[in-house]
């Protein structure tokens, strides 16, 4: 029997099992590696309402972050929401002082899909330190303009790509729906089309998404056919059910 890779999340826990920490576990599960897990938060909610997050006291999430590299082999970890950005910075410099050659994937939840806010405050001098800890970002076109805000979105584009790689999803793009591209840190954009017919909003389904493309790093994958083929399983997932829980098939 092939063993499988160990991959850590780091994100919050949410109830309702569609986003977050148990989201994650399950892609990890159903795309054939091991998960682990830290949580950043807890939240009370559902699919479809969010009434209060309760964040986790840092040195908790370094306890459970030093115990899970004393005991396994992680060589990828993927990230969810935290709360601010300088303690995401930590987290970053603590999981590298610990394994400085893990594969870090990052989705800047700055808002739930249930409309509540996670991040209120934008440091760009920190979350550019936050860009050279990482090998991946995946925000939506929503969550992009929110990063730069005196930007337009070519120049945060440019800014970001300038440090590290990055998937602008494109759910949330009314020009190109569903068309996500990735822009590489060596200069070069991949367009990645939409495929599969038909989808149905999910909540949750950026977690699925990032969590599907660390999982396929952590199997040994290069950076584009991870994300292409990250893109295809949460296509299957979206299409799963016509509820807001996909299921994992």
């Amino acid at each position: 029997m092939k063993k499988r890779p160990y991959i850590l999340s780091i994100a919050g826990f949410d109830p309702s099992g569609g986003a977050g920490l148990l989201a994650d576990i399950k892609t990890f599960e159903a795309l054939k590696c091991q998960g682990l897990s830290v949580c950043t938060a807890n939240t009370i909610q559902t699919d479809t309402d969010f009434l209060a997050c309760h964040w986790i006291d840092f040195e908790i999430i370094q306890d459970q972050i030093k115990i899970l590299f004393s005991r396994f082999d992680i060589a990828v970890v993927k990230i969810g929401i935290v709360e601010n950005w300088n303690t995401l910075l930590n987290i970053l410099q603590l999981v590298k002082s610990l394994n400085n050659s893990l594969t870090i994937v990052l989705d800047p939840v700055l808002r739930s899909s249930t409309d509540f806010d996670f991040q209120t405050e934008f440091d760009s001098s920190v979350f550019e330190e936050v860009l050279t800890h990482i090998d991946l970002l995946t925000p939506n076109y929503e969550e992009i303009q929110h990063l730069y805000p005196n930007k337009s979105i070519e120049e945060t584009i440019q800014s970001i790509s300038a440090k590290t790689n990055l998937l602008l999803k494109g759910g949330h793009n009314g020009n190109q729906k569903g068309k996500d591209f990735l822009h590489t840190l060596n200069g070069k954009t991949y367009p990645i089309n939409p495929k599969l017919k038909p989808i149905y909003p999910k909540h949750g389904s950026g977690c699925v998404l990032s969590s599907a493309i660390a999982s396929h790093l952590a199997l040994g994958f290069p950076l584009l056919k991870s994300c292409f083929r990250g893109k295809r399983f949460t296509e299957k997932y979206l299409g799963s059910s016509k509820s807001l829980l996909g299921r994992f098939k």
